[in-house]
């Protein structure tokens, strides 16, 4: 049973008797669900199933609701979501290289994908391939509503099977792709039949293409493509292969420009110092390549050296236009030689991360407008230029600005406010939505003191069933979380419980902790603290810069980390948006590990203690 397929298009059919979908980059892929254990089969009919445990886990969790209406038979796309409507194929593709079934889950918890469904081919047995398109579709979201399936893609959402939205209108659709960098515009007639293995008219993909300018470097006679190339850290880094795209005239300009100025290799190849820039399209970068790449024009008007590694990021991920950037190389990190638009960029590419923990907080920055290290202030009102797009909420006479997308991330960056600081609670509630203990030792040469802390405050937690996360301060210090269901227990109750580890771990080792709020007595121990906790209060947000000359980044980090090669300074801007992309995000599933029942528990049990 093999897929339908799509034809490509350089302009897709409009008008109303058109669907539309976001293209998203991965695998197609058919989801046939007969068992407890379903089966997910590639357009080339290879069994994928081991290769994504996480889809198949999930089947078989919700196995009993689905019962029902099986067997079913969805048409969708296996992704890795950076955002709810762009997939990152180059995580999709290294999983389908892997082998091992321990390699495959330790890749599934960093990296989770998703089923995205399009397209429901049969229920209850019953095939509907027959069916017009928009039949299929509504009976694919009624289906999903009965089973509470998501009915649009959301990226924080634990359910590994989704459903893929469909719009109506063209331009909608392409809003939302050229916003989220999206791959492509899927375009489908109403009512179109799924026809197996064929690939119609009645299915058209347009692509998202972009454009990056690169530095022409070699040209292989033997098959005619030509080598592109950008600077990174003053070397030449190559990033790309073309020949597609080129007009015979332009191929035989390119070909003679390398035999009468280039230089002679062993075999087949020609070489060219940096000297002519030619602009590519693409529809991604993978951080090592550019994918899908075509030769769009002749570049006259910038010099190889203007081609840089920070240039085709900045190309690819464009500032939004309601978004005004003033000064871009204004230096913030000088000694690092880190600019305003480097800062930007990190914000961009750590927002898919950042964002969901900003999200509905009452926020706090810290402003540098000279730059780190220098003068700074701390910012609690939205300022009264601040654009229309920026929301806020009133609270106790102050307006916060509500950080939820982008746009205000962007802005804020733009003003060089460095650092985010959150309370515990979300603006729906006045009960924490996590703890958090704070392990500050007296300087960074005490940093061992913080690991140590850690590690038993881990094993603390461990005892009582209880699931905690930790990340750097981005200072000297290390930070633990324990999330808690929204709106269930009170600041009150957290109080007791942070008092009661603080108290054990200082009975434990009087001479390295204390609970001295005030510096000069603390007698070089690291502080425990856990009073910052409670209603009013802040701590910088997870992936949020710090002020520091470094750059830091309050890093979350896996729990294996923590030991004795620890170091706070591992985690600077440039190391911290590579990390993302080798590691993924150690707290994506937080939200996820309530820790009500044994949390409940404990209470229970230091109410009993108290009464002793």
């Amino acid at each position: 049973m093999k897929p339908m397929l799509i034809t490509s298009a350089s302009d897709v059919s409009k008008g109303p008797d058109w669907l539309y979908e976001i293209k998203y980059d991965g695998f197609r892929c058919l989801l046939i669900w007969e068992e407890k254990t379903p089966r997910l089969l590639s357009r080339n009919e290879k069994d994928l199933s081991n290769t994504f445990p996480e889809v198949i886990q999930f089947c078989a969790d919700r196995y009993d609701t689905v019962t029902p209406f099986l067997p079913i038979v969805l048409d969708g796309e296996l992704v890795h979501l950076v955002n709810s409507f762009k997939s990152e194929f180059s995580v999709v593709q290294t999983r389908g290289r892997m082998k091992t079934a321990s390699t495959i889950q330790q890749h599934a918890h960093a990296f989770p994908c998703h089923f995205a469904a399009f397209d429901l081919l049969a229920c209850s047995g019953n095939s509907l391939t027959s069916s017009p398109l928009e039949d299929r579709k509504e009976r694919m979201h009624n289906l999903f509503s009965e089973l509470s399936f998501p009915l649009t893609i959301q990226i924080r959402k634990k359910e590994k099977i989704q459903c893929m939205e469909t719009f109506s209108q063209y331009d909608k659709v392409k809003e939302v792709v050229l916003k989220h960098f999206g791959e492509g515009i899927i375009a489908k007639k109403r009512t179109s039949k799924w026809e197996a293995g064929k690939r119609s008219t009645h299915w058209l993909k347009e692509k998202n293409w972009r454009t990056v300018t690169v530095f022409l470097t070699q040209w292989d006679k033997n098959n005619g493509y030509f080598t592109g190339a950008v600077m990174k850290d003053n070397e030449t880094v190559e990033i790309v292969q073309f020949r597609h795209g080129l007009e015979s005239d332009q191929e035989k300009t390119l070909q003679e420009l390398f035999k009468s100025r280039g230089d002679k290799q062993p075999g087949t190849i020609w070489t060219l110092p940096p000297s002519v820039c030619v602009n590519i399209d693409c529809i991604d970068f993978d951080g090592k390549h550019v994918r899908e790449p075509r030769f769009h024009s002749f570049n006259f008007e910038i010099e190889p050296d203007d081609c840089t590694w920070q240039t085709i990021h900045r190309q690819l991920l464009p500032i939004p236009k309601r978004v005004a950037i003033t000064h871009p190389k204004k230096p913030v990190w000088p000694e690092l030689n880190l600019t305003k638009d480097d800062y930007l960029l990190y914000l961009q590419l750590a927002s898919p991360v950042l964002l969901p923990l900003l999200r509905d907080r009452l926020l706090t920055v810290i402003r540098y407008p000279h730059g780190a290290g220098d003068e700074k202030f701390y910012q609690k009102n939205c300022p009264d230029y601040a654009p229309p797009f920026v929301k806020t909420k009133n609270d106790d006479g102050i307006d916060y600005i509500v950080c939820n997308d982008q746009d205000t991330l962007l802005w804020l960056g733009n003003q060089l406010a460095l650092e985010f600081h959150i309370p515990f609670q979300t603006i729906h509630s006045k009960k924490p939505a996590e703890i958090v203990f704070d392990l500050d030792p007296p300087s960074v040469l005490e940093f061992s003191l913080a690991v140590e802390a850690a590690v038993r405050m881990k094993s603390i937690f461990d005892s009582f069933g209880l699931v905690s996360y930790v990340k750097t301060s981005g200072g000297k210090g290390l930070q633990i979380y324990l999330p808690l269901p929204p709106d269930v227990f009170s600041y009150e109750e957290t109080r007791r419980f942070t008092s009661f580890v603080c108290q054990f771990l200082l009975e434990q080792e009087p001479g390295w902790f204390t609970i001295e709020r005030l510096k000069k007595n603390r007698h070089n121990k690291l502080y425990l603290d856990y009073l910052q906790h409670d209603e009013g209060k802040t701590i910088i947000a997870p992936y949020s810069p710090r002020g520091n000359q470094q750059a830091l980044i309050a890093t979350p980090l896996h729990w294996h980390e923590v030991n004795e090669k620890l170091r706070p300074d591992q985690f600077p801007l440039t190391a911290v948006r590579e990390r993302l992309k080798k590691q993924g995000d150690p707290f994506l599933d937080m939200t996820d590990q309530q820790n009500e029942e044994p949390f409940r528990s404990i209470l229970a049990q230091l109410a009993e203690l108290m009464k002793k």
